[in-house]
């Protein structure tokens, strides 16, 4: 984990995952767009991985636990996802726990944290969180 903590702290890294083969693969798009491109596509490489990430809300968190993730690291990250990832007895570990995560603006509550709010499925996130993307062309 403190690998991947490391290349977290370059400017251009919004998240990083190794799988269980050692493959390292870096996010730079901020929000979920990169996970959930990487869950829709290849899932079977976050299966058993760890991942470190900047900001981790519920929606991700959701998508973490569909993909059956071991460990992961944020450096800030909601108690929704905390929950999310304890209950699915995932390992979590962050720097600092807010009660949601905000937008961009900061004028309310991330959409997609929002949006997965009374979601408890998994799978019914991913389509939630694809629906969200698609509509807002981010995909």
């Amino acid at each position: 984990m403190q690998q991947l903590k490391e290349i977290l702290n370059r400017d251009d890294v919004r998240g990083v995952v190794r799988s269980l083969t050692g493959e390292v693969i870096e996010f730079h798009n901020p929000g979920v767009k990169d996970l959930f491109n990487l869950v829709a596509t290849r899932r079977q490489v976050l299966e058993g991985a760890y991942v470190a990430d900047r900001v981790i809300g519920r929606g991700a968190a959701l998508l973490l636990v569909l993909s059956h993730v071991e460990r992961v690291y944020a450096q800030l990250i909601s108690s929704h996802a905390v929950q999310v990832l304890q209950d699915a007895e995932i390992m979590v570990d962050y720097d600092k726990m807010v009660q949601c995560i905000m937008n961009r603006d900061g004028t309310d509550m991330c959409p997609v944290e929002k949006l997965t709010m009374t979601v408890t499925q998994p799978d019914l996130a991913f389509e939630k969180i694809e629906e969200f993307l698609t509509t807002n062309k981010i995909i």
